[in-house]
C-alpha cells in the first residue's frame, strides 16, 4: 500500500472485512468485484492489516496482499510507504543487446547480506565488465534466511536485505556507476509460509506446480489475480526503476488465454519504456525450448526481450565435468555442443530420452537476433540444484572454468555470470530456507532429500536447509587466493575482448561452430576461438595471430595445437 490514497482490498470471499489500525478497528464497505474500501487515507509510516468475516469468525489480523513493505516479517502488519524517493542519477538505460549479466542474491553476495553491501562492490562489478545485476527474488519469505522464490507479498521487499527503501538506493547507486538492475520475479507460485492470499480471495486454482499450488491466472475471477501481478510488473518497472525482469519457471503458469500473461508482462514493459524513454527488458526462464517467448508480437510471439538457454549451459557442463545423470543424460557429445551454439536448442522438436518424448522446436536464426538468448556456465539453479550445493569452481581446474568461460563470452548470446564464478569460489551454494515453522522447514528437508534420490544423489550428502550453517557456509569468501586471482583476471579480460572485438554480434547465420577430434571452433571470419575439449592433445586447423589465451598453445599460421582444456583466440 502506498501513500495517500484510501486503503483497499480485494476479498471476495469475505462477507465483512474491517481495518485494522493498532488498536482501532475502521469499518469498511463492499465495492463491485469483492473490492472493500475504508474511509481513512493511507499515509507513510502507518502500520495495518486486514481482519475478514467468513459469516461466523472473524480472522485474526492479516497483512495485505498488495503491501509494500512487511518491517516485522510475513506474518506482521504491513506498512505503508511512500513512493516518493530523492533519485540521483542521470540513466537512460540499456537495451539487453551487449549486456553482461551478473546473477547474485543479495543475502549470501557480501558478509551484511543487505541492499547496501551490493552497493560496495559496485566498482568491483564494473571494472569486472559487468553492466547488469540481476537480483535473485527479493520479496519477502517467512524466516531471515531464503533463496526467495518462498516469496508471498509480491509488491513488497524483504525488510532483512534493507526494504523499499535499501532497493531503491542500490538501484540508484547502480544507474549512477553504469549499471542497470534486473529483478527476478515469481508469479507461478506463492511460498507456503505466510501466505494468506487464499483466505482474500481465488489466488491460486488447485493443482501443484511442484513448488506450490498452481497461481489463477486463467480461472474464474483471475483477471483481478492477473492485474495483481501486472501491478506488480509496473511497480517494479516504473516505481522502483527497476531496468528490467527476469520471470521464474514460466512453463509452471496455467496460462489457458487468447492474450498470455507473458504477453501482457511485455506490454507494461513497452508503456513503462515509451513513458520514460528507458528501456525496461523482460527475460524469460522456460523449460519448454518455445521460440514463441522471444519472437516479435507482429510474428505470432509474445515478444520478450529474451530468455534462459539451458540447452547450452548442459551441454557444455557434460563435456568438460562428465556428468551424465538425470536431465543430463542427452548431453555429453562435442556435437551436442555445436548445434546448441549454432541454434540456442539442443531440443528442437528431437527426441529427449530423459523425458521420454519429443521437446522444443527450432529458433529462426534468421530472424531472432542472438543476444535474445541468455547463457551462462552456470546459475543458482545449477549449482544450487546440486546436492551439496557444490559449484563447478569447487570441482573442476583453473584452466576448466577459464575454458567454459571463454566459449559463453565469445559465443554471440547475452552472457550471465553467477556471484562467484568470476574468481574460482569455494564456497558452495546450497539450498536453505528458515520458514518460521518447524514442520515446514521438515517437510522442506525430506523433499530436498526425495528430489535427488531420484536423481541418483546420495541423500546424505543434502545440507539441512534450514541450519544456519547451511547459509552460512553459502556466503562468497572475498579472501582470493593467488590462484583466485588468475582467474579472476582471466575474466577480466575475456569480457574486455568480448566488449572491445564486439562478439555479441546479432546475425547467427555468419557465425562459424566446427568441431573435430576434441577441438571445437567458434566465432566469425575475422575472429575466432579455438577450444580443446578433452584431456588429450589436439591439432585444430585455424590459425592466425594469438589474441588471449590462459596458458600456453602453439600457434601458427595455419594450425592451433592445444594441450588439454586449452584454448586460444585467434584473430584471422
Amino acid at each position: 500500500m502506498t501513500a495517500h490514497e484510501p486503503f483497499s482490498v480485494w476479498a471476495p470471499f469475505a462477507q465483512d472485512v474491517r481495518l485494522r489500525l493498532g488498536a482501532e478497528e475502521v469499518g469498511m464497505r463492499g465495492l463491485a468485484g469483492g473490492w472493500w474500501i475504508a474511509d481513512r487515507v493511507a499515509e507513510p509510516g502507518m502500520r495495518y492489516g486486514y481482519e475478514l468475516f467468513d459469516g461466523e469468525n472473524w480472522s485474526h489480523t492479516l497483512p495485505d496482499p498488495r503491501s509494500t513493505s512487511q518491517p516485522d516479517g510475513v506474518h506482521g502488519l504491513s506498512e505503508v510507504t511512500d513512493p516518493a524517493f530523492g533519485w540521483q542519477a542521470a540513466w537512460t538505460g540499456r537495451p539487453l543487446a551487449g549486456q553482461v549479466i551478473y546473477e547474485l542474491h543479495v543475502g549470501t553476495f557480501t558478509p551484511e547480506g543487505t541492499f547496501d553491501g551490493v552497493v560496495e562492490k559496485l566498482g568491483y562489478l564494473k571494472d569486472l565488465g559487468v553492466t547488469a545485476i540481476e537480483l535473485m527474488p527479493v520479496q519477502p519469505f517467512g524466516g531471515a534466511r531464503n533463496w526467495g522464490y518462498d516469496g508471498v507479498t509480491w509488491h513488497a521487499v524483504h525488510s532483512a536485505y534493507g526494504g523499499p527503501e535499501g532497493l531503491k538506493r542500490l538501484v540508484d547507486a547502480a544507474h549512477a556507476a553504469g549499471i542497470g538492475v534486473i529483478l527476478d520475479v515469481v508469479y507461478n507460485h506463492f511460498g507456503p509460509d505466510g501466505n494468506y492470499n487464499g483466505m482474500f480471495g481465488p489466488y491460486t486454482a488447485g493443482g501443484s506446480t511442484g513448488w506450490g499450488e498452481v497461481v489463477n491466472i486463467s480461472g474464474p475471477q483471475s483477471d483481478e489475480v492477473r492485474s495483481f501481478i501486472l501491478d506488480a510488473v509496473r511497480l517494479w518497472l516504473a516505481d522502483y526503476r527497476i531496468d528490467g525482469l527476469r520471470l521464474d519457471a514460466v512453463h509452471s503458469l496455467d496460462d489457458t488465454g487468447a492474450y498470455s500473461i507473458l504477453e501482457q508482462i511485455q506490454e507494461v514493459a513497452d508503456d513503462v519504456t515509451a513513458r520514460t524513454g528507458v528501456p525496461r527488458t523482460i527475460i524469460a526462464e522456460s523449460d519448454l525450448n518455445d521460440p514463441r517467448l522471444i519472437t516479435e508480437r507482429a510474428g505470432g510471439g509474445y515478444g520478450l526481450a529474451g530468455q534462459w538457454v539451458d540447452d547450452i549451459h548442459h551441454a557444455l557442463h557434460t563435456i568438460v565435468s562428465g556428468e551424465r545423470h538425470a536431465y543430463y543424460e542427452d548431453f555429453g557429445s562435442l556435437d551436442a555442443l555445436a548445434k546448441t551454439l549454432r541454434g540456442g536448442f539442443f531440443f528442437d522438436g528431437t527426441y529427449s530420452s530423459y523425458r521420454g518424448r519429443h521437446h522444443g522446436r527450432p529458433i529462426d536464426v534468421d530472424t531472432i537476433p542472438a543476444h535474445r538468448l541468455v547463457t551462462y556456465t552456470t546459475t543458482h539453479d545449477q549449482t544450487g540444484n546440486r546436492a551439496s550445493g557444490d559449484r563447478p569452481s569447487m570441482n573442476l581446474s583453473p584452466a576448466q572454468q577459464v575454458l567454459k568461460a571463454a566459449v559463453i563470452f565469445c559465443s554471440p548470446y547475452t552472457p550471465m555470470l553467477f556471484m562467484g564464478e568470476e574468481y574460482g569460489a569455494q564456497t558452495p551454494f546450497a539450498f536453505f530456507c528458515s520458514h518460521t515453522d518447524d514442520n515446514l522447514n521438515r517437510l522442506t528437508s525430506e523433499g530436498r532429500k526425495r528430489e535427488f534420490a531420484r536423481s541418483g544423489w546420495d541423500h546424505s550428502a543434502v545440507p539441512d536447509p534450514a541450519e544456519p550453517a547451511t547459509f552460512e557456509a553459502s556466503q562468497l569468501d572475498w579472501d582470493f587466493t593467488p590462484e583466485q586471482l588468475e582467474i579472476h583476471a582471466a575474466y577480466t579480460e575475456l569480457l574486455r575482448l568480448r566488449r572491445e572485438l564486439g562478439l555479441s554480434r546479432a546475425d547467427l547465420s555468419q557465425l562459424i561452430v566446427e568441431t573435430g577430434d576434441g577441438w571445437l571452433a567458434l566465432g566469425w571470419e575475422d575472429v575466432i576461438l579455438v577450444a580443446n575439449l578433452s584431456e588429450s592433445d589436439v591439432v585444430a586447423p585455424y590459425g592466425g595471430e594469438l589474441i588471449y589465451s590462459f596458458t600456453a598453445p602453439e600457434v601458427g599460421p595455419n594450425e592451433t595445437r592445444l594441450g588439454a582444456w586449452d584454448f586460444a583466440l585467434l584473430r584471422r
